[in-house]
């Protein structure tokens, strides 16, 4: 199977919407809201795609300032093709944009925790959330 990675290639609201979907990552992303992935996809400045032919089938969306730290919101893989490796290379594609300090974050769904283990990350426990509509107290 021939996989192209291309670097902050330009993909379409239905692009990302149909990959979500079809992937785990769909149940906690707003694929209903095309208003708010198109946001998404137009303010994250690192992308690293994962084509097959004209068919987008995984995606590392990200938000960095490449020397200190980037914060990989999105991995996604299409479910279909999945266990081939291409997860693990969309995260080396990112790493290679970035700086020597540069770290990569990413907050993981429960079901992933020992995916990132086993590819090398470390665990921090010291992660907070506040939701848009809830107010700093």
């Amino acid at each position: 199977m021939n996989i192209d990675y291309k670097l902050n290639e330009a993909i379409s609201v239905i692009q990302f919407k149909t990959l979500l979907t079809n992937t785990s990552l769909g149940e906690r992303r707003p694929v209903d809201d095309a208003e708010c992935l198109e946001g998404m996809l137009n303010n994250s400045n690192l992308m690293i795609s994962a084509w097959s032919g004209d068919r987008l089938i995984g995606i590392a969306r990200s938000v960095t300032d490449f020397h200190f730290c980037c914060y990989l919101s999105d991995l996604a893989v299409d479910a279909n093709f999945q266990q081939l490796g291409i997860g693990k290379q969309l995260q080396i594609k990112t790493q290679e944009q970035l700086g020597p300090k540069c770290k990569l974050i990413l907050l993981a769904a429960p079901a992933a925790n020992l995916y990132y283990e086993g590819i090398g990350f470390s665990h921090n426990p010291r992660c907070w959330v506040l939701d848009r509509h809830e107010m700093i107290g």
